[in-house]
């Protein structure tokens, strides 16, 4: 029987998905690729479609995924950018091949060639973390409040005052958490 892993926690921003492939940093963390085909699979799902995954280039994935997360975190609190984070996330972007291809419905995609590499993918990835971290796109970084999570995301609702990173798990988990604690508060009605 092969092994069941958590499902992907995708959203509307590449580089910050990515991230997200690591959730419950502060907590019980859960590793969303833990083997290369996983990897493979969760490029797929982000339009990224690459044949196959090493080892070597899960690892050279993790440590993109880890630089982004320091680095938006940086970027999140208004501090100074992790030198070694800002490395990565440059190598990985200049060691991609990929071209920036425009859909029938006015859409940009990312188009890797037929013989597309891990590497290739990556650069994509890594070339969307420079532009939110760069203040290019309309948005802001955050962190979750969620405080097992802490997960950085780019929060492009109209007042940018979104505080979870996803509400569906982390803003619902709270939202029980607090709901229950009143319950069992002294003299709380129940």
């Amino acid at each position: 029987m092969p092994a069941a892993f958590p499902d992907f926690r995708l959203g509307k921003v590449l580089a910050t998905s990515f991230t997200g492939t690591l959730s419950e940093r502060h907590g019980d963390a859960v590793e969303r690729i833990p083997t290369p085909q996983r990897l493979v699979d969760w490029l797929a799902v982000n339009g990224l479609a690459v044949d196959s995954c090493t080892a070597a280039q899960l690892e050279l994935a993790r440590e993109l995924r880890e630089s982004i997360h320091a680095a938006a975190t940086a970027a999140a609190l208004g501090d100074t950018l992790p030198a070694a984070a800002v490395h990565v996330i440059n190598e990985r972007s200049a060691q991609g091949r990929a071209a920036a291809v425009l859909t029938p419905e006015g859409e940009r995609r990312w188009g890797l060639g037929p013989e597309a590499r891990v590497e290739d993918a990556l650069g994509v990835i890594a070339a969307d973390a420079i532009d939110i971290v760069a203040g290019e796109r309309d948005g802001r970084l955050a962190l979750c409040a969620s405080p097992t999570c802490r997960a950085a995301f780019f929060d492009t609702s109209r007042s940018r005052t979104r505080r979870w990173c996803d509400m569906n798990t982390c803003g619902n988990r709270e939202k029980k958490a607090r709901f229950h604690g009143r319950r069992k508060e002294p003299g709380a009605a129940g």
